[in-house]
């Protein structure tokens, strides 16, 4: 019985592409399909996933966007098709940990009063891992005053939980953030989660990465802040924290690597 649906929009990853896709054929759980959306990518990603519909039918689904739409419409075009008891995440440039699904989907199936689970995660570039990044293990209200504090990419969802907030806003203030957002929301619902501790999910973060993350992000990121304050009854002095997105992006990227790599690699608990 297929019981996950991973949601992945892909775009412009057919050099990564083929390694994450192996490495959910690689899962010890195998009661999943992955439902892929290319966002109108101008390279060889779309034939490149055509290729494992082809050659596993069973397992992925693709569907294409005709223009770049952005990350969530393509997540919400993949959720719009998930039918089974949970969603997972996963980003066409990453790889996770072979063990992933099994953990995760035990420990949704034992903990019935959580509705995310997600856990910590590796960064890694061409010359291998560099830093671990660690979340809390059980997130409060408090800790979306610093960060996202769920690896989006290597989480696993109730369906029904994701859907009945509507999946990801579909908004302009709201891109490079979509996750961060959803959270929020879901919080603000009731919905609570938790991490593993151990980096199960490892994210591809070279310089081109870093490179995307504009300041119109930036301000999308503190405007899910303030958000947050306001919806999910923070103290109002909290505001402060909205500002820090804004001023991190002024770095120079020298500064901004340092900066990045450090708080990347502490505990973020």
């Amino acid at each position: 019985m297929i019981r996950i649906s991973v949601l992945m929009g892909i775009f412009n990853c057919a050099k990564t592409l083929p390694q994450a896709l192996d490495c959910l054929l690689d899962q010890t759980c195998a009661d999943w399909k992955c439902i892929m959306c290319d966002d109108g990518s101008s390279d060889d990603t779309y034939s490149v996933a055509q290729t494992y519909v082809e050659k596993y039918p069973e397992k992925f689904i693709l569907i294409k966007n005709e223009t770049n739409q952005g990350l969530n419409i393509t997540l919400n075009n993949c959720l719009a098709l998930a039918d089974t008891e949970y969603v997972a995440r996963m980003d066409g440039d990453d790889i996770c940990d072979k063990t992933r699904f099994e953990k995760e989907i035990k420990f949704l199936d034992e903990h019935k009063k959580y509705s995310i689970v997600s856990s910590n995660m590796n960064l890694y570039d061409k010359d291998g891992i560099f830093a671990v990044a660690r979340y809390p293990k059980i997130p409060q209200n408090k800790h979306f005053l610093k960060y996202s504090p769920f690896c989006h990419a290597g989480c696993m969802v109730r369906t029904e939980h994701m859907k009945s907030v509507g999946g990801y806003a579909v908004d302009d203030k709201r891109l490079r953030v979509e996750d961060y957002d959803l959270w929020v929301r879901m919080y603000e619902k009731g919905y609570k989660g938790f991490n593993i501790q151990e980096p199960l999910y490892s994210m591809l973060d070279d310089r081109s990465a870093q490179k995307r993350r504009k300041m119109k992000f930036r301000v999308n990121e503190a405007r899910v802040k303030a958000y947050a304050v306001k919806n999910l009854n923070l103290p109002f002095y909290s505001y402060i924290h909205c500002l820090k997105p804004i001023l991190v992006g002024l770095l120079p990227s020298s500064a901004y690597k340092l900066v990045h790599r450090t708080k990347k690699s502490r505990s973020n608990a």
